[in-house]
């Protein structure tokens, strides 16, 4: 059987422009080539090879529940909630309780929030 690593996540949007302007900005995600096509999708890098490829699709409907995210992990999550507060991008706990962070049974805190789309995207310290 082989083994499998994460290489990308892929997100329909609806103004790719307006998207990865908000990920460069909220995330600091830098854009890299799109080698697989000349399409208007704009691909992020996550870092380490993986990414995020953002394909407009203005006609979609876009629909999304906070079960349905992606998670990135970060060694300070003080000075992430200190720049969604700076930045007034509203953030929640699982529980949805407003601008209140969580920390799971396993100590690991976490924040989520929502991108133009309405995509969900958790920030969480699990850096072991």
């Amino acid at each position: 059987m082989p083994t499998f690593s994460f290489n990308h996540i892929a997100l329909s949007v609806k103004d790719v422009n307006v998207s990865i302007a908000f990920y460069q900005q909220v995330l600091q995600l830098d854009e890299i080539k799109n080698t697989a096509s000349d399409s208007k999708t704009r691909w992020l890098s996550l870092n380490e090879g993986r990414q995020l490829h953002l394909i407009p699709r203005p006609d979609s409907i876009i629909k999304t529940n906070k079960a349905v995210h992606f998670a990135l992990t970060t060694s300070d999550m003080n000075s992430f909630v200190k720049e969604l507060n700076a930045l007034n991008i509203e953030y929640s706990d699982w529980r949805d309780t407003p601008n209140k962070d969580y920390i799971r049974k396993d100590g690991i805190r976490q924040v989520y929030f929502q991108d133009p789309d309405g995509y969900w995207i958790e920030i969480n310290d699990d850096v072991r």
